[in-house]
């Protein structure tokens, strides 16, 4: 059965209350730390680079917003390094890659009604090809068929995508396969760049089951479950070994789309999704607080890196125009969403892959 898509109406939640302090999951996943050479280039390992900016992400956004939002994830009590730009964070010196993977879900697939050329994933391939002398990948492999939600082709020139629309954590290994299917064995001696947005189905799922009378107890294992999954998924490409010639992995946090008023009614196509969480709407918000918290320490146990879509895209969504939003940045911002609510826009699809390539060019 196909998975619903519109996923990111569950975002809608995200910032408007307090955050939540939950441990960090069991297991956590141990660092490449191999620090031999290939052709004169570090191999990837867990060490944060010597130049790396230590500030904080608290730091990087208190200016941005007229009426700063005094709430939200604390990424901070993970010790993350955060990069000088502030787009993400900056545990890898990147260097070298020889083959790049694309896996996850609808963002990272891309979506109309934005042009093919303009998926942050085809916006990224150009910019990698040329960064690392690449081949890139052709128009098939940037297209994707709209029957499946997957690309035309898997493999063009240097890169590779697995990613789908309405993909969850427990596509990547539980139930399917897009890790090993982008990596099989034959193609691990390659020094590979890994590249995702995972975890938005995850909390549709939940908005679903609160509408279906799910208990709250329930959601919080649901949620735990797909946290751990991402741990597991990021853990077991960064596994030592595996990967001879050097892996890295950077994924995305988990946006929203409501300038963190909660107004799920600010974008009209989110409206007939007729999702009534309005009876544990607090519950869902710390739930995935606690999630977006445990990405950040799934990167920084991990030694991989996470770019900050939910703090850069807040501001730039369906009540931008809205002065008393938390996220207000002023007047005449752009909004970064197409009219799915879901999605980037152009724009927004421009920012996330500007937002990859901070992490990977510092």
């Amino acid at each position: 059965m196909r998975r619903v898509n519109l996923w990111r109406i569950a975002f809608a939640i995200l910032s408007a209350c307090s955050s939540h302090d939950g441990g960090q999951d069991p297991n956590p996943a141990g660092a490449d730390a191999s620090s031999s050479r290939v052709d004169g280039a570090p191999l990837p390992d867990a060490a944060r680079p010597p130049d790396a900016v230590n500030t904080s992400v608290l730091a990087c956004f208190l200016d941005d917003f007229v009426h700063p939002p005094t709430v939200g994830p604390n990424y901070d009590q993970f010790h993350p390094i955060v990069g000088s730009h502030c787009k993400g964070t900056n545990h890898q010196d990147i260097q070298g890659v020889e083959r790049v993977v694309f896996v996850g879900d609808s963002i990272t697939v891309g979506s109309p009604p934005t042009p093919t050329e303009q998926f942050y994933r085809s916006r990224l391939a150009v910019s990698l090809a040329d960064r690392f002398g690449l081949t890139p990948p052709d128009a098939f492999w940037m297209n994707v068929n709209p029957i499946d939600g997957v690309t035309f082709t898997r493999e063009s020139g240097d890169f590779a995508s697995c990613a789908k629309w309405g993909a969850r954590t427990d596509d990547l290994r539980q139930d399917n396969s897009q890790l090993e299917d982008c990596m099989p064995e034959d193609k691990r001696g390659l020094r590979t760049l890994v590249v995702l947005t995972m975890g938005g189905n995850d909390v549709f799922k939940l908005n679903q089951s609160a509408s279906e009378g799910v208990t709250v107890d329930e959601m919080w294992t649901t949620t735990h479950d797909f946290v751990r999954l991402m741990r597991e998924a990021v853990t077991w490409i960064k596994e030592p070994g595996r990967f001879p010639n050097g892996v890295y992995v950077i994924f995305g946090d988990l946006y929203e789309f409501t300038d963190a008023t909660g107004d799920l009614t600010s974008c009209p196509a989110a409206v007939w999704a007729n999702l009534d969480i309005s009876a544990v709407v607090d519950d869902i918000t710390q739930m995935v607080i606690y999630a977006n918290e445990q990405y950040a320490s799934i990167a920084v146990d991990t030694g991989s890196d996470m770019i900050f879509p939910l703090e850069l895209f807040c501001g730039h969504g369906f009540r931008a125009a809205d002065p008393t939003a938390p996220c207000y940045r002023g007047p005449g911002m752009e909004r970064w969403f197409d009219d799915t609510c879901i999605h980037p826009n152009p724009t927004g699809h421009a920012q996330l892959a500007d937002m990859f390539m901070a992490v990977i060019n510092e």
